[in-house]
């Protein structure tokens, strides 16, 4: 007798359960609302797995796939525990995008809060969002007029790029984080790749990127875990070193003005912890992201040997009216136009970033259907930059598409869009085009091993894009 109330309970459990899965929806329903078609599949972890499902970058994969060409390309579902809409539609992005603060809020999985904080940047909304933003652009969009900027990257690339030249083979995912994350370091912090502070940074850094899309469970060991554990001990750094500079400052307020801490400590409008967090914000933006273009500029390349070759070309034109111990001007990046084609291709086909994570501020009404206040909305971009009725032949690596200005609207979201359109996407793009300057003028290249993008969600290379490296003489 005593297992009827045990089996009763459970089944009131379940019961409970299925119900809240699917309240959103009858609420909606009762308000009269057209929603578009789609599954809520099971409770509670509705159909996340299938959406998480590894799949190449430069494919849409089978989840999107298949609700698309079974509901349409704007569809309901239910996912991260959240009654979502789902958009592979260029037009409901474009509209999602340029409404942020209005009719949508930025909205993220609960370890993005954890571990970034309550003043980051890219979590902030409303006011908070505007004030923290102004102070990100005013900070970081000249950085790609400032000359020591320049001198950095190309220091950075030739140390790089000269610890290969006794070597057959690298994983070129390694050296890409190297590159990024040196630039980063420096141009945020003032930090020297071989100062302790450095080394103690990058430690941490990983488990913090890895921690983002794990289980929020704070429990000793767990991913989640020790990446609230690396924020903590960076945080530390930053807050000694904005410390140790503001003491600098006071006694020569030119000193240290060059990067963007000794431009932040300036900043009276902001308050230490956000100081901190901002610093952290700007390291991890253009660290992770920049690192996996770079990667996949140089794995399609190698696939495009045509692509490849006009790229090899511009760069020699570059380089021929320049001495070799000459350094880049922005004059010569400027010059790099079918490099930033490549660039543009790159993000497109590789889909760096898949989709985003929005949530409703009220009904919103789009076309014929309901977009219910709550709800999530997750515009698609793989999607849209897939999709053979807006690119020519999408499945295709294709720089030369880009020549055609006509390419560049609606169609293509290579950094976010709205009010948070990444502040530092023209100083990625000067970071790359320096990289592949001096990459293809002192060396040639070749997958060693099968590695592909994939994204699950996040891209990477799974064997870490081994290649095999040949140094070039001048005269080739």
């Amino acid at each position: 007798m005593t297992e009827y109330p045990i089996l009763v309970g459970l089944l009131c459990f379940l019961v409970g359960l299925i119900f809240n899965h699917h309240l959103p929806l009858f609420i909606a329903k009762l308000k009269g609302h057209v929603l578009p078609k789609g599954s809520f599949s099971w409770p509670l972890i509705g159909e996340t797995l299938s959406l998480l499902k590894p799949h190449p970058s430069n494919a849409s994969g089978f989840y999107f796939q298949h609700h698309s060409s079974r509901y349409g390309k704007v569809f309901r579902s239910h996912l991260f525990f959240t009654p979502t809409i789902v958009s592979c539609d260029q037009e409901l992005n474009h509209f999602i995008l340029q409404n942020e603060g209005k009719l949508f809020q930025a909205s993220f999985p609960r370890t993005f809060y954890g571990i970034l904080g309550k003043y980051s940047v890219a979590l902030a909304v409303g006011d908070a969002h505007k004030r923290l933003r102004g102070a990100f652009l005013s900070l970081v969009t000249p950085l790609k007029a400032n000359p020591y900027f320049l001198k950095d990257l190309e220091s950075f690339a030739i140390q790089i790029l000269d610890s290969w030249k006794n070597k057959k083979q690298v994983r070129f995912c390694e050296e890409a984080r190297k590159y990024t994350f040196f630039v980063m370091v420096k141009q945020v912090l003032g930090l020297s790749p071989d100062d302790p502070r450095t080394t103690r940074i990058l430690t941490d850094f990983h488990p913090i990127l890895r921690g983002l899309i794990s289980v929020p469970i704070n429990i000793p060991g767990t991913p989640y875990a020790r990446a609230v554990k690396g924020r903590r001990r960076i945080s530390s750094i930053i807050k000694a070193t904005i410390e140790e500079r503001t003491r600098e400052k006071s006694e020569n307020p030119l000193y240290g003005k060059n990067d963007i801490l000794g431009k932040l400590i300036h900043l009276d409008a902001l308050s230490l912890d956000e100081k901190v967090s901002f610093a952290l914000d700007c390291l991890i933006s253009g660290y992770e992201t920049t690192s996996k273009i770079l990667s996949l500029l140089v794995h399609f390349l190698s696939q495009s040997p045509a692509a490849l070759e006009k790229l090899k070309v511009e760069h020699r034109n570059i380089r021929s009216i320049k001495k070799d111990n000459i350094s880049l001007t922005l004059e010569d990046v400027k010059k790099m136009e079918f490099t930033q084609n490549v660039i543009n291709e790159t993000i497109r086909y590789g889909n760096t970033v898949q989709y985003l994570n929005r949530k409703a501020l009220s009904d919103v009404r789009f076309k014929d259907y309901v977009i219910p206040s709550g709800w999530q909305v997750l515009p698609v971009f793989s999607a849209v930059h897939l999709d053979d009725s807006l690119h020519a032949n999408a499945s295709q690596f294709d720089p030369w598409r880009w020549e055609d200005q006509e390419q560049k609207s609606k169609n293509f979201f290579p950094f976010g869009g709205g009010v948070r359109y990444c502040p530092g996407s023209e100083a990625g793009r000067i970071e790359l085009s320096v990289f592949l300057h001096h990459l293809v003028h002192n060396f040639r290249w070749e997958a060693k091993d099968v590695d592909q993008p994939i994204a699950y969600p996040y891209v990477d290379f799974q064997k870490g894009l081994p290649l095999a490296v040949e140094s070039l003489n001048k005269t080739d």
